[in-house]
């Protein structure tokens, strides 16, 4: 395939959320999702006794995973495969909230609130999670039709 973006692929590919991006994050299996790793992450905040893992930060880091991971993957899918115009910088600016979710937000908080941090180990982690979150939740569909897609062999 030509690496170059026709009309109809760039009709599709758009670079900024828009509503629909926001629509698929209300999906309930996105959701329930959601619930499971924050549920997860309040487990470890209270359970291991680490210093730089509290309730506070998992909602901040897990929020912004969130809303922000889909679309990271997103564009940087779409601006390999695709190559429109100004697409290095597209690249660049996925890995932006990225790195916001997964370092910068990190050591603010932990900043003011005082807390010893363990950066250089929670960026390797957060880091996978945060890709890893992006790919799972960049699905746009229902359950059924991911589930569907799958036994296909086309997620």
């Amino acid at each position: 395939m030509d690496k170059i973006m026709t009309n109809e692929m760039a009709f599709q590919y758009k670079f900024l959320p828009d509503k629909q991006y926001l629509l698929e994050l209300r999906r309930p299996w996105k959701l329930a999702t959601l619930s499971i790793g924050m549920s997860w992450l309040f487990y470890g905040a209270l359970s291991y006794g680490i210093s730089d893992w509290d309730i506070g930060i998992s909602v901040i880091m897990g929020g912004l995973t969130y809303l922000c991971a889909p679309w990271s993957l997103g564009v940087l899918f779409n601006a390999v495969r695709y190559r429109p115009r100004g697409w290095p910088l597209q690249i660049l600016a996925a890995f932006l909230p990225a790195l916001f979710a997964v370092d910068w937000a990190y050591w603010l908080y932990h900043t003011a609130m005082g807390n010893e941090m363990l950066r250089w180990e929670n960026f390797k982690v957060s880091s996978a999670l945060y890709f890893i979150c992006g790919s799972i939740w960049y699905y746009k569909g229902s359950l059924r039709d991911l589930i569907a897609s799958i036994k296909k062999g086309g997620a």
